[in-house]
């Protein structure tokens, strides 16, 4: 990270030229986003629908339903197979598993159809049909007018619709509620039969006539010509004029015209009479004139029988649904709607013709109020952080510095997010809201130390490296842990992890943009624009103890300083009294109330009004006219259109708005100031009453944007009977409780059919089978045959042959008349007709009959709504044979519950690794998981007061929260190593990290808090269903876990550290070395060759010296022995060229004596067992050196870290040292290969008391020390040095890198991993 900076600072032209294009290309980027309402989704959902006219429930369940679920079950991925028949319709529901190949998927699923095909019956097509976001109309309007029907229906088709398709964007407009004409053909039974003329001669009259036939071309003159055949009939006095030929013509062609010319000689032989002298086979002198369909039927234009209305506030309208192709964009499609009806001529029509058009629902206004709401709320907190950074610097520069990161990182976002391919909604909005109070926390972090750097008399460019080198790795790590609880996304399966894929992305790039900016950018932008004190500006050096005297003086230090002390002088009750707030807030747990997703907030109330069968649709309408009525008086309500009749759109099925059964729905806008909620509950109570006959039951259902908001309980038994009393005792025991504000069930109830069966025995004395029987009552029954298609100037128009007056009562159906071979007898002769009893409609599930119970919750507590239902639902006493299953948004909750449970545990799992790799240890990450409890207790307390349920907007806050408070603690514990690696104490390097970590820690969790404050208080309302709860969450958790941490944190970090030191003085005191885990294990194989290889090298001399002090060095040397060396091993040294003997050791007891500097007369010594390491030849001062050196009477010292080898020349800084015990009085060392006579050595640090080591190794071996070991005077010598220990300074003078020049980084010490026990 530190080479990011140095390497900026050394191409700041390049730094600022990248910054701008990220400027331009974000601002771009950001304006040609698609704006949609949630991210497109493709619901992994099919629609199998098939017609079967005049086909009762049992009989399209039989001959239909089953042959195409026994299709359907055998594609791969299905999830479940949802099945309905009516009557004539067939509704097969296929929900596959989310993430399968839609299209893959719907052509397996349409080859599967199309291979059952052929055993259904013969008029019986199925439709198979898949759903998306996109197929959800983009607006839907309604149009009334005084005109008459025709005359509304005809301006729409001709004015409006064609203005609509013309907008870009739009893919269809569907025009419902048109009153649609046909061509009504009523035979004269007594003209048909004085003609010689059948009611069936009049069925083939379109085919016989109009037929356009291609006959090829002709060329004549150097010109061709097509030749056609025929000319349509486009006009209904065109077909009166048609003639109709017996037998209807059915030879066609010569055939059927040769049949007819001998027919009508036959009728004029024996309808005429004949002249003397004629011969019988005589020809006519004139043909017959033809019978023409005028003469013999009444041919009208007549509009069709209704089947369903609609209404807008109570005047008829016709409704329009338009659909935007994927690619569009939602708001520019809705605007440019709006502007192709504003159009002068549009316009002016519609105003001329008195012609009103309504928006019944329109997406663009919520998105854009949520766009601008959000984008509201991310600028004033954008203006928040930038304030708390400002009064935490006091200077404006830095404060404009570290903002800076907050538009570049969000550009960069925009740039990634054009790239992908994503749009710019309420989940990616709300992610780019929350970024803004976290990407501001790097650059925090690095302008704070910055300035530090810069007030102690720095230059500004070694402060600033050295500020990054300082704090990188900690923000990198901080970063990366933000970044990694979001992996565990991928796990979360359904609908929540489809949504928030895109936002769980949108953070991540926002965050790494955070952090590159951080690193490169802010420090270019601090050289440019960040001064150092005025005092070190004029060439003096700041005093740093004058600095830190301010720094102590101020409000945070002298309100933490002292408390943290108290904290650490007890830690005890430091931990009792943390665990006590744990404790505590887990009894608010039961307080927290619980959802899905939240109501989204639109303006857009559903009302269903059912009614029971059978009920004609005059019934209806009357009925739903006081729906109608009751919701005018609604204050909220500000339009209501209707749509009485109708059975459910099938496209919309996959989206759960397709029914059965006779229902009126009514689609109400609210005002804009209306609350959505308080809304529905005084529509629920305005029109609860309305259930009497023929009305069963009225519900109330809010707009939700996606997913249902009710339980569903999904009863299932093996017959109709059973299936009919569990599903009423289950919805009588739900419409008891207190949670549920109203239950409705969708098993409809039986209904009156008048059925004729056939008596066998009778219709055979007769000569008739059951099927002619059959055959012959379907005629007489049927009211219409379809006969073709009039093609009109308007379209085409439906011709239609009535046979006759339809029987309409039960003795009219048995008087029908049944020919035989003695004459026709009525069909009360052959067969029976009765009334008997059938379901409305039949619902399976995989197969079982089953019926669904919907539960709609009182409140937004789903989760104690849930338990309720739960329990109840264990206390019902059920028939046999049933089963009941809970499911609807109860299901979806727990699954995503599950889910974002398991996410958040890898997402811990996660953190701790990217911890272990930053810290090399396993204890440290441990400490820093201990702020992730804290962070629960704000988040809780957070919720519970101000009344919001833990949904799953919530959990991905938790999600989030989890990868920024740990960010604190790890800020905190890196400096505290750092200082401990300088040579500070335990407890005096916990105090100094904790003091001077205080200010960014505090200003980076303010900017984070302040900047969500709009968001969480839902200032603007926008996207707050989703935003809110997120935001609550990290408010609560960042407040808590910073509170608990800067003193939590500290106290078992030293708990920890200090139990550490014990072991390792336990463990130097029995003489047993012990290695970390971490890079120990890792260099295993390695560290093995090289130790065989370095034992066949060593010379019989190092065997004899196996009694030698191992803290000499000199000894080691003159022994012929090799200094030990460091892992990795560095380039060792050629042997000595002469090896002299080894001091004997002595049996007096050591004196303390001075350290031994290297002076011009001679080379200083050298320890015995000293790791080795590489070093720049401009080793930086160090920035600590201890204020007193413990004698060692006194207790024993801190662990000393072997310090670099340093180059001859004068020292400003020698700390005071005393001699080890055993090494060798003032003995010079050998002369090494390659040193010239009088050239200094570079000097060895021998740290204080280090145990004894034999040349072969074998550390506190009996007869291997030189000296007694004394366990009071031996300090345990660490055999590890961190590459980020061993880079940091050791002299108390600042450092001064050149940022052009590249300094070599030191070698990582590591212990030898075969070193023995």
């Amino acid at each position: 990270m530190f080479r990011l900076a140095r390497l900026s600072l050394a191409n700041r032209a390049v730094v600022a030229l990248v910054t701008i294009a990220i400027a331009v290309f974000g601002v771009l980027s950001m304006t040609s986003l698609k704006q949609e309402l949630i991210p497109s989704l493709q619901l992994p959902t099919g629609i199998v629908s098939a017609v079967y006219q005049g086909s009762s429930p049992e009989v399209v369940e039989e001959q239909v339903t089953d042959k195409i679920e026994e299709a359907v079950t055998s594609v791969d991925g299905i999830a479940s197979v949802r099945s309905t028949a009516s009557t004539g319709i067939s509704l097969t529901t296929v929900e596959f598993t989310y993430g399968t190949d839609m299209e893959s998927a719907t052509q397996r699923l349409q080859s599967a159809v199309a291979g059952v095909q052929p055993t259904l019956p013969d008029d019986v097509e199925p439709q198979v049909t898949t759903g998306s976001v996109d197929d959800v109309p983009v607006v839907q309007m309604a149009i009334s007018g005084d005109k008459s029907p025709n005359a509304l229906a005809s301006t729409v088709e001709d004015v409006v619709v064609p203005a609509l398709e013309e907008v870009d964007g739009v893919r269809a407009v569907a025009v419902t509620g048109q009153s649609e004409t046909e061509v009504r053909i009523l035979p004269d039974q007594g003209k048909l039969a004085a003609a010689g003329l059948a009611a069936d001669d009049l069925t083939t009259v379109l085919q016989d006539n109009g037929v356009v036939i291609p006959a090829g071309e002709i060329t004549e003159g150097g010109r061709a010509w097509s030749v056609q055949l025929g000319k349509p009939v486009d006009m209904v006095d065109q077909l009166k004029q048609l003639p109709v030929l017996p037998g209807g013509g059915a030879g066609g062609g010569a055939d059927g015209a040769a049949g007819g010319a001998a027919g009508a000689g036959d009728a004029a032989g024996a309808g005429g009479t004949t002249t003397p002298g004629a011969t019988a086979d005589a020809l006519p002198t004139e043909p017959a004139a033809p019978v023409l369909l005028g003469q013999v039927a009444s041919v009208k234009l007549k509009p069709v029988d209704p089947t369903s209305y609609s209404r807008l506030d109570g005047s008829p309208s016709l409704g329009l649904a338009i659909t935007k192709t994927p690619e569009a964009n939602t708001v520019e499609v809705s605007h440019a709607i709006e502007a192709a009806l504003a159009e002068t001529e549009v316009a002016g029509t519609l105003a001329e013709r008195d012609i009103a058009t309504a928006v019944v629902f329109d997406q663009a206004p919520f998105i854009e109020e949520s766009i601008h709401g959000l984008a509201t709320e991310g600028g004033l907190g954008l203006l928040f952080a930038v304030l708390v950074i400002l009064v935490f610097l006091m200077s404006m520069r830095s404060t404009l510095v570290s903002a800076i990161s907050i538009p570049l990182s969000l550009a960069v976002t925009f740039i990634a997010m054009e790239a992908g391919g994503y749009t710019l909604n309420i989940l990616t909005l709300g992610a780019l809201t929350i970024s803004i109070g976290r990407v501001v926390d790097d650059a925090i972090v690095v302008i704070e130390n910055i300035k530090r750097h810069m007030s102690t008399g720095e230059e500004r460019a070694t402060a600033i490296l050295a500020a990054v080198r300082e704090v990188g790795g900690a923000i990198a790590a901080s970063t990366i842990c933000t970044v990694a609880v979001f992996l565990p996304i991928a796990l979360v399966g359904g609908m929540v992890g489809e949504l928030f894929r895109p936002f769980a992305l949108t953070v991540s790039i926002a965050m790494l943009a955070s952090l590159v900016v951080a690193l490169t950018i802010v420090p270019v932008l601090a050289y440019w624009f960040i001064r150092p004190p005025k005092k070190a500006r004029r060439g003096g050096a700041a005093d740093r103890e004058q600095v830190e005297s301010k720094e102590r003086r101020g409000v945070w230090q002298r309100v933490y300083v002292p408390t943290l002390n108290g904290a650490l002088r007890l830690p005890a009750v430091t931990i009792v009294v943390a665990v006590a707030i744990l404790g505590g807030t887990a009894a608010l747990v039961p307080r927290v109330e619980t959802s899905f997703l939240g109501d989204s907030g639109q303006d857009t109330v559903t009302v269903t009004q059912h009614y029971a069968p059978g009920t004609s649709l005059e019934g209806q309408d009357e009925a739903a006219r006081q729906v109608e009525t009751a919701l005018a008086d609604v204050a909220a309500v500000d339009s209501v259109q209707a749509t009485v009749g109708g059975g459910g759109d099938m496209s919309m099925a996959a989206f759960g708005g397709a029914s059965t059964g006779l229902k009126a729905t009514f689609a109400i806008t609210l005002d804009d100031d209306a609350d959505g909620e308080q809304a529905a509950a005084d529509i629920r109570a305005a029109v609860g009453g309305l259930t009497e006959e023929p009305a069963t039951e009225v519900s109330v259902s809010a707009g939700d944007s996606v997913g249902t908001s009710s339980i569903d309980l999904v009863v299932r038994a093996r017959d109709d009977e059973t299936l009919t009393e569990a599903t009423n005792q289950v919805q009588e025991a739900m419409s008891g409780l207190d949670a549920s504000a109203e239950v409705t069930n969708d098993l409809a109830a039986a209904q009156e059919i008048v059925e004729v069966s056939v008596d066998r025995k009778a219709a055979a004395q007769y000569g008739l089978t059951e099927t002619q029987v059959s055959g012959i009552a379907s005629a007489a029954m049927t009211g219409a045959q379809d006969v073709g298609e009039l093609q009109t100037a308007e379209g085409p128009v439906g011709v239609n042959l009535w046979a006759g007056k339809v029987p309409a009562t039960m003795d009219e159906i048995g008087e029908i008349p049944v020919p035989t071979a003695a004459g026709p007898v009525p069909l009360s002769d052959v067969a029976q007709v009765e009334l008997a009893s059938s379901p409305t409609s039949i619902t399976r599930i995989d197969g079982e009959r089953s019926a669904t119970v919907s539960v709609t919750p009182a409140g937004a507590d789903l989760g104690a709504a849930t338990d309720a239902v739960d329990a109840e639902l264990a206390s019902i006493d059920l028939p046999a044979g049933a089963a009941v299953s809970v499911g609807g948004a109860a299901a979806d909750q727990a699954e995503a519950f599950g889910d974002l449970g398991l996410a958040l545990v890898a997402a811990i799992a996660l953190v701790f690794v990217v911890m272990v790799a930053t810290f090399r240890s396993l204890a440290q990450p441990f400490i820093l998981l201990v702020s992730v409890p804290f962070a629960a207790v704000g988040a809780l307390v957070a919720l519970v007061v101000t009344d919001t349920p833990l949904g799953v907007p919530a959990l991905i806050g938790t999600l989030l929260l989890v990868g920024i408070v740990v960010s604190n603690a790890i800020v905190l514990i890196d400096l505290i190593n750092q200082y401990r690696a300088r040579g500070m104490g335990l407890d005096e390097a916990v105090r100094e990290g904790a003091r001077k970590r205080l200010r960014p820690i505090v200003m980076t969790a303010l900017a984070t808090v302040f900047a969500l404050t709009p968001m969480g208080i839902g200032l603007t309302g926008g996207g707050a269903f989703i935003s809110q709860p997120l935001a609550l969450v990290v408010i609560g958790g960042l407040v808590s876990s910073t509170l608990l941490t800067l003193y939590v944190v500290p106290v078992i970090y030293t708990l920890f550290e200090r139990r550490a030191e014990r072991r390792r003085a336990a463990d130097e005191a029995a003489g047993r070395v012990r290695r970390p885990l971490t890079g120990a294990l890792v260099s295993v194989a390695t560290g093995a060759l090289r130790a065989v290889g370095r034992q066949g090298a060593r010379t019989p001399a190092v065997a004899a010296a196996g009694g030698a002090a191992a803290g000499g060095a000199v000894a080691g040397a003159a022994a012929g022995g090799a200094v030990p060396q460091s892992w990795p091993p560095v380039q060792e040294a050629s042997p000595p060229a002469a090896s002299p003997a080894p001091v004997p050791p002595t049996s007096a007891p050591p004196t303390p004596a001075p350290p031994v500097w290297p002076t011009p007369a001679g080379p200083a010594p050298a320890p015995q067992y000293a790791p080795q390491q590489r070093v720049p030849q401009e080793q930086a001062a160090p920035r600590y050196a201890p204020r007193r050196q413990p004698s060692p009477q006194q207790h024993p010292a801190p662990p000393q870290r072997p310090a670099p080898q340093q180059q001859p020349g004068p020292q400003p800084f020698a700390p005071q040292q005393a001699t080890p015990q055993h090494a060798a009085p003032q003995h010079q060392a050998p002369r090494q290969p390659g040193q010239q006579p009088g050239q200094q050595p570079a000097p060895q640090f021998a740290p204080q008391f280090a145990p004894q080591h034999s040349a072969s190794g074998n550390h506190g071996a009996p007869g291997n020390h030189s000296a007694p070991r004394n366990p009071q005077h031996q300090q345990y010598v660490p055999r590890q040095q961190p590459a980020a220990q061993a880079a940091l300074p050791q002299r108390r003078q600042e450092p001064q890198p050149e940022p052009e020049r590249r300094q070599p980084e030191p070698a990582p010490v590591w212990p030898h991993p075969l070193d023995p026990m």
